[in-house]
């Protein structure tokens, strides 16, 4: 084969054969730029380490550390010229840092790898992202309390299977969703406080013979302690996929939520009005308002499973410790971050903007004979009768009111009687869908009081 027919089979991009390929695979600055905070971070605790403990000549020191937030000034103004030749961002600074300053530039690699550099940088930038999202899902969920307050004694139907079960307020429904998120915030928060410790100083899979001061390093960056392992602090990126497992869930629901707002903003159902910031024309059909905002985030989420998928992928395989398999730990990651997050913004804008249509809910709540159970309850506790005949004398006045073409409680009495003859004039207390609701006391019940209860509980806990 010519040397023409092999550069051809490589494609236009790779015209210049396997250096070009090379150069392609092996670069991840396209991607880990976004590192250049968390990089320059913890290149100057270590600098500030190396003169503490006297690797480093102080003045060297110094001047290293006012260099590189030279360096971040650039990349943070747009300056900066990143190279594909210089692979990564850790190179790239270190490259720009040694025209800055000179000679003073190659002590700061001094007892430490690009593998404990990279292990603490993703680290620094994935706990970022912990706290990104806590807000995220803290706005969201104040959000959801709004809701909530507003519409305690709003009656809807409750679901399953999608099929109307029994009357619910929509604070109710609201809050469900404010227990779902407060988990999801606990998730984060745990993940933040499992993954805060310092790799630095692990170097390259063995730690150093430097005499370098760990804890200083791992106190400098917040960390709570340094890992205790070098080994597991280069090769473990367990930190990543716990924010993508939490990310996940969180995602899960904020995709369940959205599927809500398709459904209920539809004109089959008109539960609730979507702000037109959240929804767009058809541009052939003037009557049309699409829920386009709750149908990108519930398509969004996928990117969100397959990067915690992707990345045990990447993983599952790999002994100890490091293997150039890691490089690929951070772009679906940092994708992953970006969508949960963006996920998130347009949920909490929906939320605070949707408007709940309370005359349909109440319509459809006291649809599809959803008191038939408080009906069957009633007569347990006024009659005596054990729950499985309640049960079948319920079904038999059900079948009566469908056959009627009626609700339960337009029956008459003597029509109910005629069924079971110990049923009173006090059955009609609990067939209306708002004596339902206000009957439903227990703790966790869908009760305005209990609602108001417990948003209240959680305004004070979110202050």
């Amino acid at each position: 084969m010519s040397d023409k027919t092999s550069n051809q089979m490589w494609g236009g991009r790779f015209a210049a054969g396997p250096d070009a390929i090379m150069e392609a695979i092996n670069a991840s600055i396209g991607f880990d730029k976004r590192l250049a905070a968390q990089d320059i971070a913890g290149s100057r605790a270590h600098a500030a380490m190396l003169a503490a403990t006297g690797i480093v000549d102080s003045s060297d020191a110094e001047a290293i550390r006012e260099g590189l937030l030279t360096v971040l000034s650039e990349i943070e103004a747009g300056d900066f010229a990143f190279s594909t030749a210089l692979e990564d961002i850790h190179m790239n600074v270190e490259a720009r840092l040694k025209e800055t300053i000179g000679e003073p530039a190659g002590r700061l690699h001094t007892a430490r790898s690009r593998n404990d550099q990279v292990a603490t940088d993703f680290r620094l930038w994935v706990r970022d992202q912990c706290d990104a999202a806590e807000g995220g899902i803290l706005a969201l969920m104040k959000a959801l309390l709004g809701q909530a307050e507003a519409g305690a004694d709003w009656v809807m139907p409750g679901f399953t299977h999608l099929q109307t079960a029994q009357p619910v307020t929509w604070g109710h429904h609201m809050m469900a969703y404010v227990e779902m998120f407060s988990r999801d915030l606990s998730r984060m928060r745990d993940a933040r406080k499992r993954m805060n410790e310092s790799p630095l100083g692990a170097a390259a899979l063995a730690g150093t013979g430097f005499p370098i001061d760990r804890q200083m390093t791992a106190e400098a960056l917040g960390f709570d302690r340094p890992m205790a392992n070098s080994l597991d602090a280069v090769s473990d990126r367990d930190f990543a996929l716990e924010f993508l497992a939490a990310a996940s869930i969180c995602a899960m629901h904020l995709s369940r939520f959205a599927e809500e707002l398709v459904i209920w903003s539809s004109a089959q159902f008109r539960f609730v009005t979507l702000s037109d910031r959240f929804s767009t024309g058809s541009s052939i059909m003037p009557q049309k308002k699409n829920p386009d905002a709750a149908e990108l985030i519930r398509a969004k989420i996928g990117r969100i499973f397959g990067a915690n998928v992707a990345l045990l992928m990447v993983m599952k395989g790999l002994p100890l410790a490091y293997s150039k398999d890691m490089q690929e730990d951070k772009e679906q990651v940092f994708d992953a971050a970006d969508n949960l997050m963006l996920a998130l913004a347009a949920m909490e804008g929906m939320v605070k903007d949707m408007t709940a249509n309370v005359a349909n809910l109440e319509a459809a709540a006291a649809s599809g004979f959803s008191t038939a159970t408080d009906l069957a309850d009633w007569l347990v506790r006024e009659t005596g009768l054990p729950f499985r005949d309640a049960h079948h004398v319920t079904g038999a006045l059900v079948a009566m009111a469908e056959k009627k073409g009626c609700d339960l409680s337009d029956l008459s009495l003597e029509e109910m009687q005629s069924v079971n003859g110990t049923i009173s004039e006090g059955i009609f207390d609990v067939l209306g869908v708002h004596n339902s609701v206000a009957s439903r006391t227990s703790y966790g019940g869908t009760a305005p009081a209990r609602v108001r209860e417990q948003v209240a509980r959680w305004k004070e806990i979110l202050g």
